[in-house]
């Protein structure tokens, strides 16, 4: 509904039919116009040179295309107009430029499993041919819909509770489109590096049109956790283009990792799109402050295994471990990593004092060791990053075991942990340093797949780990 509201906001869904994607904008406003799949003239789309009579852009608030894989425009320069108006709301067709502020919808059928898609091409690759492989068409959506996860309409999600008859809701949104709410963002909202001016462009437009749709006064006061909630949304149905974009090869879309703070001091998250997730992957998104992936190395009766320390921190005082029965190997690491904290805060938290802080640790397992053996140095560096409000970076395993004294525990099998470490999808391995000779027998095809990074102590291993 957010082109209802939102004026010149472009947005794309595709996903399996009976989702009702083409509904909303055939029946539901008289102010939509539904173009089916053939061809779309210029003339018709944007403005007749020979009559000057404009055309659907200026005369609807929502032009939604259906079908689109079957689209195509009636001139080469068609596709052009197209992107120009997308990026400003305006074109030229002869000495005139002509403002609009329709807004563009694209729906289709996705007809193969998302998965599946996303190994063997991009999920815009239902798209007509001109517009499916081009980045700077693609950089002007605003928002990518995932159809996939719109369940299919049936009597189970018709309410019998009163509604709205549809001419009155269809002119309370042609209304709001005269209304911005991203004055509620301002001085609230903090983005991320990884967003360049489009994307908070579109980041804005989205979480405007949701705020607008739950909030219609235009003196509502909107609460953090509504304002959250629509910037999650929109800062994920943003990077969903981002990510297509990524995978058609261009460069200069490469950083992906999306993140906001609400507040100047609030923490920085991250968001991703559900479908990169992979439960036999661990992900190149940065995890939550506290948290990391790490690899036991095992022992003589168990196997190396990867693991994720969780933990949070909060007043009071000491480590708190949540695992029930709580793995004795697991307790003892934690042991060494809480000590060192205390001993070495100045080295690695400052001013903060982790004394006066209570931090609960979860440990999961993902493979079938369960020990938690050895996993000293990746609970410390989430003891630290708990209490510094500090992501980890993307994608990357810790490993390593940190005695009492502050030194660091030498890996018996660092060849079979980097071997696992990209097995599991990760992007970079810390590992001590005195690990650097063995590794020369990391074959050359998996030391391609890795980027390995080594550290000498805690504080050396600490400022590797921090997302930049």
């Amino acid at each position: 509904m957010v082109p209802l509201v939102e004026r010149n906001y472009n947005l794309v869904e595709l996903g399996p039919r009976g989702t009702g994607k083409s509904h909303l904008f055939q029946q539901i406003s008289p102010y939509a116009h539904l173009i089916s799949g053939g061809k779309a003239t210029v003339a018709k789309m944007f403005v007749n040179n020979s009559t000057g009579q404009r055309g659907l852009v200026c005369l609807y608030d929502v032009v939604c295309f259906d079908e689109i894989s079957g689209i195509s425009f009636d001139q080469k320069d068609g596709i052009n107009i197209m992107k120009g108006y997308m990026e400003s709301g305006e074109f030229s067709r002869g000495k005139e430029s002509i403002r609009a502020d329709g807004s563009l919808v694209l729906v289709g059928n996705f007809e193969v499993d998302v998965e599946h898609q996303q190994h063997i091409g991009h999920l815009f690759g239902p798209m007509p041919k001109e517009m499916r492989d081009d980045t700077a068409f693609m950089d002007r959506i605003h928002a990518f819909l995932p159809g996939w996860d719109v369940p299919k309409i049936g009597k189970e999600y018709l309410t019998d509770h009163f509604g709205l008859v549809s001419d009155f809701l269809s002119e309370c949104w042609t209304q709001l489109r005269n209304q911005s709410r991203v004055s509620a963002l301002q001085n609230r909202l903090f983005f991320g590096g990884a967003l360049s001016g489009r994307d908070i462009n579109a980041v804005n437009k989205t979480a405007s049109g949701l705020l607008k749709l739950l909030y219609p006064g235009a003196e509502s006061v909107i609460p953090d956790e509504d304002l959250e909630w629509a910037v999650r949304i929109a800062m994920e149905a943003r990077r969903r283009v981002k990510e297509q974009q990524k995978r058609i090869g261009a460069a200069e879309f490469r950083n992906t990792h999306f993140s906001y703070a609400i507040g100047e001091d609030g923490v920085e998250k991250f968001v991703s799109t559900p479908e990169l997730q992979s439960e036999h992957s661990i992900g190149s998104d940065p995890l939550e402050p506290g948290q990391v992936w790490t690899i036991s190395p095992g022992g003589m009766e168990e196997h190396p295994g990867l693991y994720r320390i969780e933990v949070n921190e909060g007043p009071g005082s000491g480590v708190k471990i949540l695992n029930k029965p709580v793995p004795p190997a697991f307790r003892e690491s934690m042991s060494y990593a809480e000590q060192n904290l205390y001993a070495r805060s100045a080295q690695l938290v400052g001013d903060k004092e982790p004394r006066h802080h209570e931090f609960t640790v979860q440990l999961r397992a993902f493979d079938v060791s369960k020990s938690g053996a050895k996993l000293s140095v990746g609970g410390l560096i989430a003891l630290c990053t708990s209490l510094l409000k500090r992501s980890v970076r993307g994608g990357l395993i810790i490993v390593g075991e940190i005695a009492l004294g502050g030194s660091i525990e030498p890996i018996h099998n660092p060849v079979g942990i980097a071997e696992i470490a990209i097995e599991k999808g990760a992007i970079g391995l810390l590992i001590p340093v005195s690990c650097r000779r063995q590794l020369f027998d990391l074959s050359d095809d998996m030391a391609t797949k890795i980027d390995i990074h080594f550290y000498s102590d805690a504080k050396d291993a600490l400022l590797k780990a921090i997302a930049e």
